[in-house]
């Protein structure tokens, strides 16, 4: 299964020059934990970062500095670590793992933003399908009982 049947589309995402008060306001509002930084290329967003909420606080907050100074390009993480979107699960986990991160946005094929996977996402599908498949266990031996009268 590729990625991209399991990824979000509406990515929250602002430029590189947000302050970061107004990414924190995204996060809040939206109920998310990062933001993509992009730039706009023609009709594309083209991530160049990402700024999570830890960043925020381990970057600014932490260290006693004001927040209101910086932006998200000040602090953001680059270059992307991102997937394409006709990848598969497994391989989008090892990337995950591989660099450490929970969160990671998915790239159409010109590297334009199409979509964000998370940590979270995966685990919901995975125990939706593992659900399906206890379903199938539990009713078998009714199917069998039915038919070997």
């Amino acid at each position: 299964m590729p990625i991209s049947e399991c990824c979000n589309l509406g990515v929250v995402c602002c430029g590189p020059g947000a302050s970061l008060p107004e990414v924190a306001a995204l996060m809040r509002r939206h109920h998310v934990g990062d933001v993509v930084v992009v730039e706009q290329k023609d009709e594309a967003r083209m991530p160049i970062g990402v700024v999570t909420d830890r960043d925020i606080v381990i970057e600014t907050l932490a260290l006693g500095l004001d927040a209101n100074v910086f932006t998200a390009g000040d602090i953001m993480s680059t270059p992307v670590v991102a997937i394409q979107e006709n990848a598969d699960l497994i391989e989008t986990l090892r990337r995950m793992r591989s660099h450490k991160i929970r969160r990671m946005p998915v790239l159409k094929a010109d590297g334009s933003l199409f979509g964000i996977v998370t940590s979270d996402d995966i685990i919901n599908m995975l125990s939706m399908e593992l659900s399906l498949m206890t379903g199938v266990i539990v009713e078998q031996p009714n199917i069998e009982a039915k038919t070997h009268r």
